[in-house]
């Protein structure tokens, strides 16, 4: 077999295209193997849009980047014809190895599609020598496409969340098919509020499902979410989820910390005692760090029994047995806090969570969690540390779909 048989191959070609030469550019650094390819004399082409067998109208000279052989950088140039259709006028006709409007090969960006999924972008560009500007283009185009593709129709049950795009305020909301088992992303949108709600109500009409059909969402205490579903999903049962009841005290118990900080000195290593909780993970230092607050008379004490009196809620084996230890904590912790205004995010919490008992308590009905999208929101947060930080927020959703949404065909599709 000759060298022009063996590259013809590697190049997958096909009549009525072939190998007409090749050459190999020694100069540049690395060194470039350059491909000529022609089309056989007369021969038809298919029109773009109806398939229809063409004569060919005119030429132009185009070049892709191909996967390297060996070392060398790989390139195909051929001219490709432009047919005149009696249907749909002059149009150029789309070549064997390449995407319309591509000036990359299929096979590289089958490449480029595999590199980041499991590589940072930027590594990944600049192991294919392309900028990562280029790249991003490439997963974008077939990422939108298999999420156009997605079938929502059996959707049932979503979850929902926000998500830092990057540092500020600067969201991505995110939707999950909570009875997928892998790979739950549907939807992704910027923002979070009102407008995500409506924008996935849309997209889920669009791609086949039915609102009215969802039977619950589960999601945060957000005011804006939650007056959004009930225009949106009317027949939807919504399950605040225990983690963001956590979070709540949580968030609550350091304000406290940190204003208390302000005007007295706190024992050492109390930061993350009180917020990695007292479930026995803790280092000797936090263990003496909570005993002297608890012996101290400190205002982030009461707040921190509070917060662990959530525990005692979540072990109830009921739903009446929660709703009453869910009332039952209400009242204890609000009468016994002190009244100093140290502890008023504790009581700004315990109002948030009185408003939603019904919401919060709607968990002991449910068998879904937010706890598996809260999951995938370090796998997103972690992406995007990997990558350095996403130029906007487009990119950063490619990623979210890429790593964690149902896109099954999308290395087929190429």
């Amino acid at each position: 077999m000759e060298a022009k048989d063996v590259f013809t191959l590697g190049l997958g070609l096909s009549a009525p295209w072939k190998l007409a030469g090749q050459r190999l550019d020694m100069e540049k650094r690395p060194h470039e193997l350059h491909f000529e390819v022609v089309a056989e004399r007369g021969a038809l082409f298919a029109c773009p849009d109806c398939q229809r067998a063409c004569k060919a109208h005119d030429f132009a000279s185009f070049t892709w980047q191909h996967l390297n052989f060996f070392q060398h950088h790989c390139f195909i140039t051929a001219r490709v014809p432009r047919v005149d259709c009696p249907d749909h006028g002059v149009k150029r006709v789309t070549v064997p190895w390449a995407r319309s409007d591509s000036r990359f090969t299929l096979l590289f960006e089958q490449a480029a599609l595999i590199l980041a999924r499991e590589m940072p972008v930027a590594a990944a560009a600049r192991f294919m020598g392309i900028t990562d500007k280029r790249l991003w283009r490439i997963l974008q185009h077939y990422v939108a496409r298999a999420v156009g593709e997605l079938d929502l129709g059996s959707v049932r049950a979503v979850g929902l969340d926000e998500t830092a795009s990057k540092r500020g305020h600067n969201y991505v909301t995110v939707f999950i098919d909570m009875d997928r088992a892998n790979k739950p992303v549907i939807f992704a949108t910027p923002g979070k509020g009102k407008a995500c709600v409506a924008a996935f109500r849309a997209f889920l009409l669009s791609r086949g499902g039915e609102p009215t059909r969802v039977a619950e969402v589960v999601c945060d205490m957000s005011p804006a979410f939650l007056a959004a579903l009930a225009t949106s999903f009317p027949n939807a049962a919504v399950t605040v989820d225990w983690f963001h009841v956590v979070q709540l005290f949580t968030t609550a118990v350091d304000q406290v910390r940190k204003a208390e900080a302000r005007s007295r000195q706190l024992p050492k290593a109390i930061r993350w005692a009180v917020l990695r909780a007292g479930d026995g993970n803790l280092t000797d230092d936090q263990r003496i760090a909570l005993a002297e607050l608890e012996t101290g008379g400190f205002a982030t004490a009461a707040a921190y029994r509070a917060k662990e009196m959530l525990r005692w809620i979540r072990k109830a084996d009921s739903l009446q047995a929660a709703r009453w230890r869910v009332t039952r904590f209400i009242n204890h912790i609000g009468i016994g806090l002190d009244p100093t205004a140290l502890l008023d995010p504790v009581r700004r919490a315990l109002g948030t969570v009185a408003t939603h008992v019904e919401r919060i308590i709607q968990r002991w009905k449910s068998s879904h969690s937010n706890a598996r999208l809260e999951g995938l929101n370090g796998v997103f947060q972690a992406a995007r540390a990997r990558a350095r930080g996403y130029r906007n927020t487009a990119t950063y959703i490619t990623i979210i779909y890429l790593l964690a949404a149902p896109l099954r065909d999308l290395l087929k599709s190429i």
